[in-house]
């Protein structure tokens, strides 16, 4: 199920890596409901290819600042300078750690194994432009070990670049080796909106597949991860089109992921926004496809997850939309043990992608039960299959005080997407005081076969 972590876990600009018979993510690490991007520490989350819904933390990996348990990993970072978008790659059964330290030059670390902990190797070296790389920095580092063994570090914000790694050290820049805007940005072109997908904003991620080179990263549409391809890992690159927008139905922001393949299978990595803020990310996953000419099919947002369909008999948290529209409806953390999607008003519209009723026809009816809390006035909430316009099945009404709520619903067979559209004739005093009026928070729901 997406969010694919434990839902109490934020961890967004996900890089997902299969060493050996794990999958590995590293990324970044919100804090719920936050007005900053990241902290400083990065954490990693690894699961067995044959179980992937059996996450285990790894903890934190690096850091840039002292905290309850560990010094800082480095001595020349202070208060300011949280942890972004990191990668790891593995070269001779070395492990090593690509840091983004903001506002501050960032660095190369090691391991003896994947999940770390990694020890500081070394700040980048390099004789490039400081205005290239923005003082060291090697914003969003994406790094590609090719098969001949050289290493290449993809970087960038609204303008990229990439460069050759001495692979005898891992951390020098080969002088001489950078190249400027292997992506098109803003101030080389004069295109329109639609030209917002092709031009980078940040978030570099390199793949070699099937002999290609792909650089995943988030254009100037920043809602989407786009991805360009080339014949070379130095380019140059052409714009083929984008594999997820995190901002269909749904508050989006920016992005930041990858591709891995799993079992044969093909996934794209992504964040999506929570807590009515685009500084409170959760990691997200998707299959994907390859076309016969090197192409990915732009996929939608599910609430999957790792799997081809979700039970409607098993509960299923609210939290667990891919759709949210309509009015200030969010996915909100009250705390570790509780979140809800709150700001629910009248026409929020909560979608759920995809799920398997099974072929029971003995039937004509089935009971829906929901788990909610009441603001005081009185609403419903439209049970819809396959779209928000669909087949209506069913109606629950939910009052002032909430709680559990249940109604009889139309038995459904086969696979489905879910969608809630919630209504109310409650008007307050004046339209004007019930604008924007919360309806209820919703917890969680259930369908439930008649005996």
């Amino acid at each position: 199920m997406n969010p694919y972590l434990p839902f109490w876990e934020y961890i967004p600009d996900g890089e997902p890596r299969v060493f050996g018979d794990r999958v590995y993510v590293y990324g970044s690490h919100d804090r719920a409901g936050s007005n900053k991007f990241c902290d400083f520490v990065l954490k990693c989350w690894s699961a067995p290819l044959d179980n992937l819904n059996d996450w285990v933390c790894h903890g934190d990996i690096f850091h840039t600042k002292d905290d309850r348990d560990h010094k800082s990993d480095t001595d020349w970072t202070g208060g300011n300078n949280e942890l972004f978008a990191p990668d790891v790659v593995e070269k001779d059964g070395k492990y090593y750690l690509y840091a983004y330290i903001v506002n501050s030059p960032g660095c190369v670390a090691v391991s003896d194994r994947p999940e770390g902990p990694f020890k500081l190797l070394s700040k980048y070296s390099y004789t490039m432009s400081d205005e290239i790389c923005c003082n060291g920095w090697f914003i969003d580092p994406g790094v590609l070990v090719d098969d001949d063994g050289r290493t290449y570090i993809y970087c960038g914000f609204e303008r990229s670049f990439m460069a050759e790694v001495n692979s005898g050290n891992m951390y020098e820049i080969i002088g001489g080796s950078e190249i400027e805007h292997i992506i098109p940005c803003r101030e080389q072109t004069e295109g329109g909106f639609d030209e917002n997908d092709k031009l980078f904003f940040e978030a570099c991620s390199p793949r070699k597949i099937n002999g290609t080179y792909y650089l995943i990263y988030s254009p100037k549409r920043g809602s989407r991860l786009a991805y360009a391809t080339s014949d070379s890992p130095t380019g140059p690159f052409e714009y083929r089109g984008w594999i997820v927008d995190n901002g269909i139905d749904y508050p989006g922001g920016n992005n930041h992921g990858s591709v891995a393949e799993l079992n044969g299978q093909w996934y794209v990595f992504y964040h999506r926004m929570t807590n009515g803020t685009i500084m409170s990310r959760r990691g997200c996953v998707e299959r994907i496809e390859f076309e016969s000419d090197g192409t990915i099919k732009p996929v939608e947002m599910t609430s999957l997850g790792f799997e081809e369909s979700l039970s409607p008999y098993r509960i299923t948290p609210a939290e667990a939309a891919c759709v949210i529209k309509g009015g200030t409806a969010m996915v909100t953390e009250k705390n570790v043990f509780e979140r809800v999607v709150a700001g629910i008003t009248d026409g929020t519209v909560l979608g759920y992608k995809y799920f398997d009723f099974g072929e029971d026809f003995s039937s004509e009816t089935m009971e829906f039960a929901a788990y909610v809390n009441g603001t005081g006035c009185d609403s419903r909430m439209k049970i819809f299959i396959d779209s928000e316009d669909g087949e209506e099945i069913g109606e629950c009404v939910i009052g002032r005080d909430g709680g559990v709520v249940k109604t009889v619903v139309k038995n459904v067979t086969g696979r489905h997407a879910l969608f809630f559209k919630v209504e109310t004739d409650y008007t307050g005093w004046t339209s004007d005081m019930f604008a924007g009026r919360n309806l209820f928070e919703f917890k969680s729901f259930v369908f439930m076969k008649n005996n």
